[in-house]
């Protein structure tokens, strides 16, 4: 499966080049790159373009894109359970979980509860699930993703800080610092590690 981004408003700001052609032929996919490379915008993109959609200035062809394939976007930012608590009114025991659970541990139930009803061969979107996560809950969420991918032929393509899914041999790595970035920090900001506030 393979996506040809012909324009696209955001990546032509960023000056990358097109045509951009995005590999996604592999089960389990991450993107990887600085704050403000793209990522984020990429998986979105992948999104509207599963789901048909229009918009302003973004031009895009599918190869191979199997037809009557559900899709699952998941945004850690945006898909805190504990930021809608009203959706649990109703069940008491969840509600009593939220409040008492950590971030993490509401991030990995979610893993655990949630993804695996999905149905078979659902194309999993996740925009940094690693958030709030310990390294060691990393490494469960990669073997969660492993076991979605191999048992129910999920193909995950994930937006990703982590270096526990990034360095895993299973996941291939599309590197958005290799294409010509403008919005990636500058060593104005001083050397890695190093802070210039004065």
């Amino acid at each position: 499966m393979f996506l040809k981004i012909l324009a696209h408003p955001i990546f032509s700001t960023l000056n990358f080049h097109m045509p951009m052609i995005v590999d996604l032929s592999h089960p389990v996919v991450m993107l990887q790159g600085e704050n403000g490379s793209g990522k984020s915008t990429l998986l979105h993109s992948i999104y509207h373009a599963l789901r048909g959609e229009e918009i302003d200035g973004f031009i895009y062809r599918w190869q191979g894109k199997p037809e009557g394939t559900q899709f699952f976007l998941f945004d850690a930012e945006q898909h805190n359970p504990r930021m809608q608590m009203e959706f649990f009114k109703d069940n008491p025991q969840m509600m009593e979980f939220l409040q008492m659970a950590s971030h993490g541990q509401v991030m990995l139930a979610m893993f655990r509860e949630n993804f695996p009803t999905l149905p078979e061969g659902t194309i999993l979107l996740l925009d940094e699930p690693e958030m709030a996560l310990s390294m060691s809950n990393q490494q469960r969420i990669l073997k969660m993703l492993l076991e979605l991918a191999e048992k129910k032929k999920f193909r995950i393509i994930c937006a990703t800080h982590s270096p526990v899914l990034i360095g895993a041999k299973e996941t291939y790595v599309i590197n958005l610092d290799n294409h010509t970035n403008k919005n990636v920090a500058d060593m104005t900001m001083g050397v890695q590690g190093a802070s210039t506030i004065q």
